[in-house]
């Protein structure tokens, strides 16, 4: 065949996918624009990350046990209730007898409530919140998470890990989240530096346990996962790569299953900027933080990971970034809490604690829309998206969007070479314009396209100025 014979066949007959161009397996799975996992091509269009928007301050450190060096925050939702643990300590060394895990409760993660458990004796008085005491040093960073592996027994459905470098991490359980028990003396994992939050959850995606924890990497902190079957035994650590991003020092790191993507891992991890000092002595002598701690700054940041050994750190910019205020700009301030949960029907939550090492510490609320950490975002000229093929199940295309009154976005879906199918061109599609968590996309015949489930296709969003958060095909 002569080389304009083979060109001419090309174009008349696109070659099958490689096998490295194996569609991707979508189901009726959600999908976040988060990063570039399922974009093949941007034209005028771009990913931008969404800014959370300070919402106050959601809980005081204001008591006796608590005080200003309380942190390590873990927000959970079990069903109709909210519940935020934290470290309370007033100072000293990391691990210290007088470190205490204390909780709080709340009924939509917005108003907490400190309630009089009566466990311990703190300061002369058992009226307090404190869920673990006298057992140093896991009162440092106490991490629960909620067991959702099916067939978990009611005596553990709360599980929990702790320690320092010289104990290493300590697997704990309870029945509910507030008496806890060793689930055996000896550490658990090993090997790590375990002086941060160490956090743990039950993956379903990858049906295991995780763990997501902090090493020292070319004096660099750094994360490593490991993965368990049993929450006892557990797999060496492994270090987790950033791709292309860039190689921070990141402090905590928060990775947990997104609630309305759990495939998809989210962190908005602590970066610390090591020696970056933004106060003078005579600036932190008068908002009272501690002298130790206003020689460095720190922010969130977005990481995310769909498993394995590699974060995506497709937005290097600062997530959540510290505010206006002296106060704001001191060491291990910003430092975001663990998960982010539902607070309303198009909006979730996020949290991190505030003013650390000042007599005002607290922790702050900070809220998005439901799938908003990012967004393909196109402007008033117009822009596309085009995804990698994929297959997927089910009837319907729903998508999470926001025009402006002239902005809108068509869809058009295609072969697995880009060819337009038949009645899903963009000639076919209904304009979508609006601000909805849950639009179905519309062509001319309506919004069925059942009869495409199971074939490689792709997506072509063709927007003006107009945001995509994500997408999801429905049964």
């Amino acid at each position: 065949m002569t080389g304009r014979a083979f060109l001419l066949a090309l174009i008349l007959c696109p070659p099958a996918l490689r096998a490295d161009d194996k569609p991707i397996e979508l189901g009726s799975r959600r999908e976040l624009f988060v990063d570039k996992f399922l974009i093949d091509k941007l034209d005028g269009a771009t990913l931008r990350m969404e800014q959370p928007r300070d919402e106050g301050i959601a809980l005081k450190f204001d008591k006796p046990w608590e005080g200003p060096f309380c942190g390590y925050c873990t927000a959970l939702r079990d069903g109709d209730e909210y519940r935020m643990y934290y470290r309370g300590s007033v100072g000293g060394k990391d691990g210290s007898p007088t470190e205490v895990t204390c909780v709080a409760f709340s009924k939509d993660g917005v108003a907490w409530t400190k309630p009089d458990l009566g466990l311990y004796e703190i300061h002369g008085t058992k009226a307090n919140n404190v869920v673990l005491a006298g057992l140093p040093p896991f009162s440092h960073n106490f991490c629960p998470m909620i067991d959702t592996r099916p067939g978990v027994s009611k005596g553990e459905r709360f599980k929990a890990l702790a320690g320092i470098g010289k104990t290493g991490l300590v697997a704990f359980a309870s029945a509910d989240g507030l008496r806890w028990r060793k689930l055996r003396d000896e550490s658990v994992i090993t090997k790590g530096a375990f002086d941060s939050q160490n956090v743990p959850f039950w993956s379903d995606a990858e049906q295991c346990y995780l763990c997501y924890f902090r090493v020292y990497f070319d004096r660099t902190r750094r994360i490593a996962r490991a993965t368990s079957k049993d929450f006892l035994t557990w797999t060496p650590p492994v270090l987790m790569g950033y791709g292309d991003g860039p190689v921070e020092q990141l402090y905590t790191n928060q990775t947990h299953p997104y609630y309305r993507a759990p495939h998809l891992y989210v962190g908005v991890a602590a970066r610390f900027m090591l020696g970056r000092q933004v106060l003078t002595a005579e600036q932190a002598k008068a908002i009272k933080v501690n002298p130790k701690y206003f020689h460095d700054c720190s922010d969130g940041v977005l990481i995310t990971t769909r498993g394995g050994d590699r974060y995506d750190r497709t937005f290097p910019e600062g997530f959540l970034t510290p505010g206006i205020g002296l106060e704001n700009w001191v060491s291990r301030t910003n430092y975001p809490a663990l998960n982010v949960v539902p607070t309303g029907a198009a909006g979730m939550s996020l949290y991190a604690n505030q003013n650390y090492g000042q007599p005002t510490s607290h922790l702050r609320r900070y809220s998005l829309r439901v799938d908003g950490f990012a967004a393909a975002v196109a402007p008033y000229a117009g822009g596309e998206l085009v995804t990698k093929p994929f297959t997927f199940a089910g009837k319907e295309l729903e998508i999470n969007f926001a025009t402006s009154a002239a902005g809108g976005i068509r869809v058009e879906l295609q072969d697995a070479s880009g060819k337009p199918l038949p009645g899903y061109a963009l000639t076919d599609a209904v304009e979508t314009i609006g601000n909805e968590t849950d639009r179905v996309i519309r062509w001319k015949s309506g919004p069925d396209v059942a009869k495409l489930a199971g074939q490689p296709v792709r997506l072509r969003f063709a927007m003006k100025d107009a945001r995509l958060f994500s997408f999801r095909f429905m049964n």
